[in-house]
């Protein structure tokens, strides 16, 4: 495929949204909220600025609302990347993910603080320093997956939630 056509589709293909509701109003009358099962709490943070077109806002917001979360249930006063790497610490964390004993377990409380601080430093970071302009798509992708990290926060082993 010749250079200018790589170009072309890329332009066509993030221009395919444009003038697109997000709200009820799309085809089919369901919120895309609901079609990505999108965490309710993520959904309170966020939908007005999505459905008002404010995407990359919209998803500063979520990760932001994870990053609180995480603060407060570790009780560590830091931020995005540090925070995580501390909080979700595989010797000694202060949110376990799992029970810790086989390898695979061990394995996923690494792999999630790996997740938990790399969403910050990619995600979250560049929405909250820079102007982004981001396509419902990659805001509805990424969305998703602040659902799976809220999702594995509740799911955790410690500290417990209070009932």
């Amino acid at each position: 495929m010749s250079k200018s056509l790589e170009f072309f589709e890329r332009i066509a293909r993030a221009a395919k949204n444009v003038g697109l509701p997000a709200t009820s109003e799309r085809p089919g009358g369901v919120h895309p909220f609901d079609e990505r099962n999108i965490h309710p709490d993520i959904a309170s943070v966020c939908q007005k600025l999505f459905d008002d077109g404010h995407y990359a806002q919209a998803t500063f917001e979520a990760f932001k609302f994870i990053d609180n979360q995480v603060k407060a249930l570790s009780g560590i006063q830091d931020s995005g990347f540090n925070l995580m790497m501390a909080a979700f610490n595989g010797q000694t964390p202060k949110i376990q993910l799992t029970d810790l004993i086989t390898i695979s377990e061990k394995d996923e409380q690494l792999g999630f603080r790996h997740i938990f601080a790399g969403a910050m430093s990619a995600i979250r970071n560049p929405r909250g320093h820079d102007n982004r302009v981001d396509t419902i798509d990659l805001s509805l992708d990424q969305l998703s997956v602040a659902s799976v990290l809220l999702r594995t926060l509740e799911s955790r082993k410690s500290p417990l939630p209070v009932t």
